[in-house]
């Protein structure tokens, strides 16, 4: 490989950043997905904690 031929290539992989740019996505989403579960955790928790509290309100 010549000298201009491999900086061509180092050159290519300087400028392509579409692997980093799909994990920077994938790092994203996996945030998002932490908070929703985060999220969605408390809500139940809250939410069956107030049907029990109505539940034994009515008897």
């Amino acid at each position: 490989m010549s000298k201009e031929q491999s900086d061509r290539t180092l050159r290519g992989f300087l400028i392509d950043q579409d692997g980093a740019t799909a994990i920077e996505y994938g790092l994203i989403a996996a945030g998002i997905a932490a908070a929703i579960i985060a999220t969605v955790t408390s809500l139940g928790t809250s939410v069956k904690t107030m049907w029990e509290t109505i539940s034994n309100a009515f008897g």
